[in-house]
């Protein structure tokens, strides 16, 4: 077999988004530090919306104030702290699970 010297990142990113989507939010900051395609991939919403509940929609729209992200990994991070949610009586927060750095 021909090896052709090509490397995991040269697959398209979407490939190597649908993989680090495979992993956790500690390990998809880790592995945006391998590479600018790893990077590209591992800041994705498709990535991220794999580390957000099913039913954030309906989460956020209970939120007592408006939660305003311009991404999903910002909205995964500004979720880690708690947000009041149906009129105050009760409180909303994702947990980091270890993660050590932001990218």
């Amino acid at each position: 077999m021909e090896v052709s010297g090509r490397g995991f990142q040269d697959l398209p990113e979407g490939c190597i988004a649908h993989v680090i989507s495979l992993t956790s939010p500690r390990d998809s900051c880790r592995s945006a530090g391998t590479s600018t395609a790893f990077r590209a991939a591992a800041e994705s919403d498709t990535v991220w919306d794999r580390f957000l509940p099913s039913d954030i929609c309906s989460v956020l729209s209970r939120a007592v104030e408006p939660v305003e992200c311009s991404s999903r990994r910002e909205l995964f991070f500004r979720l880690c702290d708690p947000i009041l949610i149906d009129g105050g009586r009760m409180k909303f927060q994702m947990m980091k699970q270890a993660i050590i750095s932001s990218i």
